[in-house]
């Protein structure tokens, strides 16, 4: 049974999480601040953490930073902060997504069940992974599309890889740029929009629409099968 730690200092919010997940069979845990939270990440060791950003003793981007020095448990924010650069801030700490407050129930659930599904990244056991219209080979660092190899630059390997081996999670932008260019480099959006377009033309069955290399604006990246 999947177990999901619900962090939030609010308690209509933690009840109905709480009801609406219990009720449909998962283990519910919960939280009231940061210093809890990682506590019961610690002894209960969750599947999945829903976690709000302002909490009453830390903020939750120092929460992820935390629970990221040793765990790679996937977590869901949600929290009333709407800008681009909280948003962004908590992504590059390492979240893996981001809903805003007031939130519709149905959305959270299946942005949880789909961070549940990607929970193992795609080098945890898949070297050979499958899209329709290409096959990403990571132990051999090849690109297959319509039974044929396709060429990418060492920059657009890179890129696609983070991707892929992120196992379907957002990518923060400025991740992906220390990930593939280095740690001087996390402002420079404007590599990512040059690379990603390449990787779609080479890709994607319709590079305007694509199916698989996925843009967040003003938040990152993600790749889905």
């Amino acid at each position: 049974m999947t177990r999901v730690l619900v962090v939030d200092d609010d308690p209509a919010i933690v009840r109905a999480l709480v009801i609406n997940l219990r009720a449909r069979q998962y283990e519910v845990d919960s939280a009231e601040d940061g210093a809890g939270a990682l506590r019961a990440a610690a002894a209960r060791h969750p599947d999945v953490v829903v976690l709000d950003l302002g909490l009453p003793d830390t903020d939750g981007v120092d929460v992820i930073r935390r629970l990221r020095e040793w765990s790679r448990v996937p977590i869901l924010v949600l929290s009333a902060r709407h800008a681009s650069g909280e948003k962004v801030q908590a992504l590059d700490a390492g979240a893996d997504d981001y809903v805003t407050k007031p939130f519709g129930m149905d959305e959270l659930l299946a942005r949880l069940r789909a961070a549940v599904r990607r929970a193992e990244p795609a080098d945890g056991g898949d070297v050979v992974v499958e899209t329709e219209a290409f096959t990403v080979d990571l132990a051999a660092k090849k690109v297959h599309r319509d039974g044929r190899d396709v060429r990418l630059t060492p920059t657009e390997w890179h890129l696609l890889e983070a991707l892929v081996r992120a196992g379907g999670r957002l990518v923060g932008q400025r991740q992906l740029l220390r990930e593939v260019w280095g740690p001087s480099y996390g402002t420079e959006t404007n590599y990512l929009r040059v690379y990603m377009a390449q990787l779609r033309r080479k890709l994607e069955a319709d590079p305007s629409r694509p199916r698989h290399l996925i843009t967040e604006p003003g938040m990152g990246y993600r790749f889905e099968k």
